[in-house]
């Protein structure tokens, strides 16, 4: 998910590890990871699903737990299939 403007009193560094805590409310997180690409910030969370529908919902509560803290201007849901990662949502 792109990061946009911290909400004012929230620190910058408490916004990763709590979108990994949302996920994990939910699934088993693989990773989290903090980015900038092209200039943006870029929020990974990988996490564990049994299907495509499921990994969505597990990502819409992370992306509304995240705007609780942070502008989320655009998220996307990929999923590993045959090598590659492709595009769920």
């Amino acid at each position: 998910m792109t990061m946009g403007a911290v909400r004012p009193g929230v620190s910058p560094a408490t916004v990763l590890p709590a979108a990994k805590a949302a996920a994990a409310e939910l699934t088993m997180v693989e990773a989290a990871d903090l980015t900038v690409v092209a200039g943006s910030a870029r929020i990974v969370i990988r996490f564990e699903s049994d299907d495509a529908e499921i990994a969505t919902q597990i990502a819409e509560h992370v992306v509304a737990t995240t705007r609780e803290s942070v502008d989320v201007p655009v998220f996307t849901v990929t999923q590993r299939g045959k090598g590659r990662w492709v595009t769920v949502r």
